[in-house]
């Protein structure tokens, strides 16, 4: 994937500047999955501080377009991405849709909310890719809906391998602003980190799932 050295650098300095991501190599954090990780990310606290949400919703349109052109229709993955997508949208000028997580149980059982049509070109708007799992679950609801979705364009990626291999199986292009390299590259400049800690977020990326078991 190719990045804007600068684009990556500064997205992931006002990340952290604002403590949407949080680096604790010391005392690390449990993931819903179980996971013990030295990082956490949040990207939903960036909507409190309006530099740092306009920021990301002029680079992100300004990917989306590069990489795309302009889409009909921004879609959103629930629930985290919903408000950046919303921005991004009406930077382009162009309806939004929302992707639950799997249908309503009452109502219209809808899993797409929005109106979208058969054949209309969507960009799909994450905040956070770990595994790709709920993203590609929304690119696939899409695709049953007859949407021609021409890739995914998201804030920060941990760059896990298996992510990398979830999307190139379901041959979706995804594209982000920032990643794992550029966070560390970022915050040991920066000097949030020291080298010892970000010795320990590089393993830690190696094998994040057994990673929980040499902390034992």
């Amino acid at each position: 994937m190719d990045f804007n050295k600068d684009t990556a650098k500064k997205t992931a300095e006002l990340l952290l500047q604002i403590k949407a991501i949080k680096l604790s190599p010391k005392e690390p954090f449990t993931w819903a999955s179980g996971w013990k990780s030295p990082i956490y990310c949040d990207n939903r606290i960036t909507l409190s501080y309006p530099p740092v949400r306009n920021f990301l919703k002029q680079e992100i349109a300004k990917l989306v377009e590069e990489k795309h052109g302009k889409p009909d229709v921004i879609a959103g993955v629930a629930t985290g991405a919903i408000a950046i997508g919303i921005l991004v949208a009406q930077e382009l000028g162009v309806p939004f849709v929302y992707v639950r997580p799997e249908p309503k149980k009452h109502g219209r059982q809808n899993q797409i909310e929005g109106h979208i049509e058969s054949g209309q070109n969507v960009v799909v708007i994450e905040d956070l890719i770990s595994t790709g799992k709920s993203s590609l679950n929304a690119v696939k609801a899409l695709k049953e809906a007859h949407a021609n979705v021409k890739g995914m364009v998201a804030i920060f990626s941990y760059g896990f391998s298996i992510a990398s291999e979830n999307f190139k199986a379901d041959g979706v292009e995804l594209t982000t602003l920032s990643n794992y390299e550029y966070l560390l590259e970022q915050a040991l400049d920066s000097k949030y980190i020291t080298s010892e800690e970000l010795r320990t977020l590089e393993d830690w990326r190696i094998e994040p799932s057994k990673w929980k078991q040499n902390e034992k």
